[in-house]
């Protein structure tokens, strides 16, 4: 059966991961984005469906039950979490799926999906993701320096992926995104999988 890839994105806050995924899936129709499911209330501008799906706390937990998550986590008081189910669905039928989530997510697909890749987006400096991060004007200056303190210790966990963007030209950091999708499509495995009967007729019979 064809399969497609796993690919996760994690980053720290203030780092540019909305914005580089949304250039990765308008550059890269083959790629689809997991729509999490959550218990918080949808912001302004927000659909169902599309940025997330929200259900209330005893559907969330219900799910949990069955065993719907392939992972799952509280933030803040509130659920998120990746539907294993649909997962397979679309792997089954050769589509690669990118997964927005954190470095715990992380560790939880690849105890089910040990072969997903992982890419970290890192900012070009700590003083470059505080700039950003204040520029947005939201916090006050103890939830900023939680911020600062959670995208550290977010980033000691760099070693654990397999690609690492650096996100200084927007540009660029979009060409290396793009370029580690297509290239693990590449791979003599992926290609045997997606091509394997076009090889094997261009093969010797000998």
């Amino acid at each position: 059966m064809q399969s497609g890839n796993i690919f996760i994105v994690t980053a720290p806050s203030g780092a540019g991961k909305t914005t580089l995924v949304a250039a990765l899936l308008a550059a890269d129709k083959q790629v689809q984005l997991s729509v999490s499911y959550t218990t918080r209330a949808p912001r302004d501008g927000e659909t169902h469906g599309r940025h997330y799906h929200f259900v209330d706390r005893a559907t969330f937990e219900s799910m949990i039950d069955r065993g719907d998550f392939l992972e799952y986590a509280e933030v803040y008081g509130n659920y998120y979490g990746t539907s294993e189910t649909w997962i397979r669905e679309q792997l089954s039928t050769g589509r690669d799926i990118l997964l927005e989530i954190d470095w715990q997510g992380a560790q939880q697909v690849r105890r089910t999906f040990p072969e997903a890749i992982g890419i970290f987006i890192l900012p070009p400096s700590v003083e470059v993701l505080e700039h950003r991060l204040r520029g947005r004007g939201k916090d006050d200056e103890a939830t900023m320096q939680k911020r600062l303190a959670a995208a550290r210790s977010e980033i000691d966990h760099v070693a654990e992926f397999d690609y690492v963007v650096v996100n200084e030209e927007l540009d660029e950091a979009v060409r290396d995104l793009v370029s580690v999708v297509r290239a693990e499509r590449l791979t003599q495995l992926q290609q045997m999988e997606r091509r394997g009967r076009q090889i094997a007729a261009m093969q010797s019979l000998d």
